[in-house]
């Protein structure tokens, strides 16, 4: 049997399944600034990245992913030593990606009361 999402879980679902290379290629980022190879430009770029990911996710009620991205962003934004913000971005990474798969469980999950066989009468009560 289909098991019916709400319109919001179906919004979620199609705007998480848009997020893995997003990921990837901030992931990729980071291990170029661990290597001294990334310029400014691509910095501000994934800086770009993580903030819309951070206002789609917020528009979707994801609150938990839109905070950890926004986290991600300030953290690539400030200054200081290279090898400071290469470890903060790689820890606020695993909280992405954490909040990413808990968004995606979520958003997967019929909604409280849904029932497969809406259907189906429901027993007698006695």
């Amino acid at each position: 049997m289909a098991i019916k999402l709400s319109v919001q879980q179906q919004s979620q679902l199609a705007m998480l399944s848009l997020l893995p290379p997003k990921i990837q290629r901030i992931q990729s980022v980071i291990e170029q600034m661990a290597g001294d190879h990334a310029d400014e430009a691509v910095v501000r770029g994934m800086v770009r990245l993580l903030d819309e990911m951070k206002a789609y996710a917020s528009q979707l009620k994801m609150n938990g992913l839109a905070d950890a991205a926004g986290q991600m962003a300030s953290t690539g934004r400030r200054g200081g030593g290279l090898q400071v913000k290469v470890r903060g971005l790689r820890e606020n990474m695993a909280t992405v990606r954490m909040n990413y798969d808990m968004a995606l469980r979520k958003a997967s999950l019929p909604p409280a009361g849904a029932h497969e066989d809406a259907g189906a009468p429901e027993p007698p009560i006695t």
